[in-house]
C-alpha cells in the first residue's frame, strides 16, 4: 500500500497500480532469474572431479589428504549450523527503522548539518505532529540553479543558508506501508526516480526509511531476497 503526503496532509492512498496513474510511467524491464552458485554447484564440481580421478586411476579413487578432509568437514559443519533461511518479501524485512527526520521549518544550514552528521543522502520532512510532509536530498541542496552564483556577496549566501527548506523539498512525496511487497516498492522507485521512500503508519507518521541501497543489500545478503515467487 502506498500513500502520497504533502503540506496539506495525505493526498492519496492506494495500490501501486493506482499510484502509477497519477504520474509519468516508464516501461517495466524484464526480470531474468540468475542461476545461483552455492552448495549444490560445489558438490557437483567435487563429484565430477572424483569421477575424473577414479577414471584416471583405473577405478581406484584417491584418498583425500588430511587438509582436504578438514576443509570438507568444516564446510559441512558451517552448513549444518546455519539458521533457517526465510526469504525477504516485504518492506519491513529490509527497511531502516527509526528514520532520521527533518522538521519542515528547519533552515538550509540545519538540514546540511543533520544530513552530514548522520551521513544521509535523503531524509523525510515532518511537521510538528511528525506527519510526513516532504523529502529532502543532499542533491536538492546542491542544485546550482538554486544557489547564489560565483562572486555573490556574502550576505546573499547568508540569506540562502538561513532560508527554510520548504521551497527545496520534494512535496507531495510518495510513502510506503511496511507490509508492501518489495518488488512493488522497487517499481515505484524506478517510476519516480526517488532514492527511497519514507515508511509511514496509518496516521502518516514516519517510522522508517527504505532506500535503493537497502534493496541492493538484500539482494546480496542472507537470507535471500524473494524475487520470483
Amino acid at each position: 500500500m502506498f500513500s502520497v503526503y504533502g503540506r496539506a496532509g495525505r493526498l492519496f492512498r492506494g495500490s501501486m497500480e493506482d499510484l502509477r496513474k497519477i504520474g509519468p510511467l516508464s516501461a517495466p524491464g524484464r526480470v531474468q532469474r540468475v542461476v545461483g552458485v552455492g552448495r549444490d554447484a560445489f558438490d557437483g564440481l567435487i563429484s565430477r572431479m572424483a569421477d575424473a580421478s577414479q577414471a584416471a586411476g583405473h577405478g581406484h579413487a584417491p584418498v583425500p589428504d588430511a587438509l582436504h578432509r578438514d576443509a570438507v568437514a568444516a564446510y559441512a559443519q558451517t552448513v549444518a549450523i546455519q539458521p533457517p533461511r526465510h526469504p525477504l518479501v516485504l518492506v519491513r524485512d529490509i527497511m531502516n527503522p527509526g528514520a532520521i527526520t527533518l522538521p519542515v521549518d528547519c533552515s538550509v544550514t540545519q538540514a546540511w548539518s543533520l544530513l552530514a552528521q548522520h551521513q544521509l543522502g535523503p531524509a523525510p520532512l515532518v511537521d510538528a505532529q511528525d506527519i510526513l510532509v516532504g523529502l529532502l536530498t543532499r542533491g536538492d541542496l546542491m542544485r546550482l540553479d538554486r544557489m547564489p552564483g560565483p562572486g555573490t556577496h556574502a550576505l546573499a549566501w547568508q540569506a540562502w543558508l538561513a532560508q527554510r527548506i520548504t521551497d527545496l523539498m520534494w512535496t507531495p512525496v510518495p510513502s510506503v506501508a511496511p507490509d508492501t511487497d518489495i518488488r512493488r516498492l522497487a517499481r515505484v522507485l524506478l517510476d519516480t526516480g526517488l532514492p527511497g521512500l519514507p515508511v509511514v503508519d496509518e496516521q502518516g507518521r514516519v517510522s522508517a526509511f527504505v532506500s535503493r541501497t537497502d534493496i541492493l543489500r538484500a539482494v546480496v545478503a542472507d537470507p535471500p531476497l524473494d524475487l520470483w515467487t
